[in-house]
């Protein structure tokens, strides 16, 4: 019998120069005075908050734990596969790319960082920049990085609440000001920062090129429908995520993890619920993070009026192509 239950997180809240302050509609007014760009809901120094491991970090879960809280397809037992965040640009990012599994491990890393956005809110004209435009080339990129016009070689496309993004590997990036992001990825912080509009920041220009792919899968991935209450919206060799919605006395049997042995993410976007897994209880509201560990067999969600959230977890033990997306 396992000690685990549903876990709810602390989020942690990074400073970055090109956030808010203003971080609605997920938490209000930022903490302290600097900009926030970046909410981790699953980092390593996240710590729980409710039951009898409230105060551990998500870290040391996993090294007490290992597969009792990752799930048997984890890539390493003491290592929480996935990291969420919000995301709340309000000056374009710079221009990045991520290595893959291959590249990272022969820098050290664990793995590589493949990612994904689900838009919440977009403001008109809200945009991101994926991949390279047909025809360019990686020498190419690399002289409009020379000439302070690499933004131009990107395929800029305009977001739009409800959309999910696909972003794998290798791919070159960039994020404009406008919008409020959650992004699932591998649990990785591997960037190499290739271009930043004339910013006197640090680039990575050699390593990233090196990472760079011409041609990637990334793009808008068409989101399914189970029922009017759950939308898958992606299934990736690294991760899936899909949005509920529950309305009133609507219960939702959140399913088994028996059999399966992998770890959940849910994340509050809207309203309020109670995630219960037999005599524990937990609530769910906007902005929350509760980690549903592999050994927990089965639970469920119920709405306090109604709840939105999304699901994230890693793919069935089977192989997974990737997804079909455009731009």
């Amino acid at each position: 019998m396992s000690d685990l239950y549903p876990l709810l997180l602390k989020p942690e809240f990074r400073e970055r120069i090109w956030g808010a302050r203003d971080l609605a509609p997920i938490y209000g007014e930022a903490p302290g005075m600097a900009p926030i760009g970046e909410v981790w809901l699953t980092g390593d120094d996240c710590q729980v908050v409710n039951g009898p491991l409230a105060g551990t970090t998500l870290a040391e879960l996993c090294r007490r734990f290992g597969r009792d809280l990752v799930g048997e397809t984890a890539p390493e037992p003491g290592r929480f596969p996935l990291l969420v965040k919000f995301l709340f640009p309000r000056q374009k990012l710079s221009v990045q790319v991520h290595p893959d599994d291959d590249a990272a491990r022969r820098l050290g890393q664990p793995c590589g960082k493949t990612e994904c956005w689900y838009v919440l809110r977009a403001d008109p004209g809200a945009r991101v920049g994926l991949g390279l435009k047909p025809g360019a080339t990686r020498e190419q990129f690399a002289q409009a990085i020379r000439e302070v016009r690499a933004e131009q070689l990107l395929n800029w496309i305009d977001i739009h609440p409800g959309e999910l993004i696909y972003v794998d590997s290798g791919t070159v990036h960039a994020i404009g000001p406008g919008s409020v992001l959650v992004e699932t990825q591998q649990n990785s912080d591997t960037t190499f920062r290739l271009y930043d509009y004339g910013r006197p920041r640090e680039l990575h220009v050699e390593q990233g090129l090196q990472a760079l792919k011409e041609r990637t899968r990334a793009g808008k991935v068409e989101a399914g429908a189970v029922d009017e209450n759950l939308v898958p919206l992606i299934m990736s060799p690294c991760f899936m995520v899909t949005k509920t919605r529950l309305d009133k006395q609507t219960m939702c049997g959140a399913g088994s993890n028996r059999g399966f042995r992998k770890a959940a993410v849910l994340v509050g976007l809207e309203g309020c619920g109670v995630v219960r897994h037999g005599r524990e209880a937990v609530t769910l509201g906007r902005g929350d993070a509760v980690v549903i560990p592999a050994a927990v067999d089965d639970y469920s969600v119920q709405p306090q009026w109604s709840v939105e959230y999304l699901t994230m977890m890693l793919p069935p033990a089977i192989p997974v192509e990737e997804p079909q997306t455009h731009l």
